[in-house]
């Protein structure tokens, strides 16, 4: 079971970005996808980005496509969620998944192990 510690959540104006960063505890987080979904008060969780183990492929949430990006740092087990032109619709607590395994995670059900989670707040 990988252990996965969200942080850089925060409140930001309509237009701005923020970092979200996710630390897995696990030793074999360089052979483990990992992927980032989000649930808004009164929505269903959604599918956010993903990227594979060597970080060769990643793929986004038309919502999120060209305003979000996901990375990863194999050598400090951290993988981030890079978030700008932010926008009150994306409001949402966020959690990282990890997906071991799986080198291109397609459905909810792949990723098994779960964060707790970390609240952005976007205001107009």
């Amino acid at each position: 079971q990988v252990q996965l510690v969200e942080s850089g959540g925060g409140l930001v104006q309509a237009g701005g970005s923020l970092r979200l960063s996710c630390a897995a505890s696990a030793r074999t987080f360089s052979s483990t996808s990992m992927g980032w979904f989000r649930q808004a008060p009164g929505k269903e969780r959604e599918f956010v980005a993903r990227i594979s183990y060597t970080g060769g492929s990643t793929y986004y949430a038309d919502s999120v496509k060209g305003r979000f990006t996901i990375s990863r740092d194999n050598a400090k087990n951290t993988v981030y969620l890079q978030m700008a032109s932010l926008k009150p619709e994306d409001t949402a607590i966020y959690y990282c998944a990890a997906a071991p395994g799986f080198y291109a995670p397609t459905t909810e059900a792949d990723f098994r192990s779960w964060g707790q989670g970390t609240q952005v707040t976007v205001s107009s």
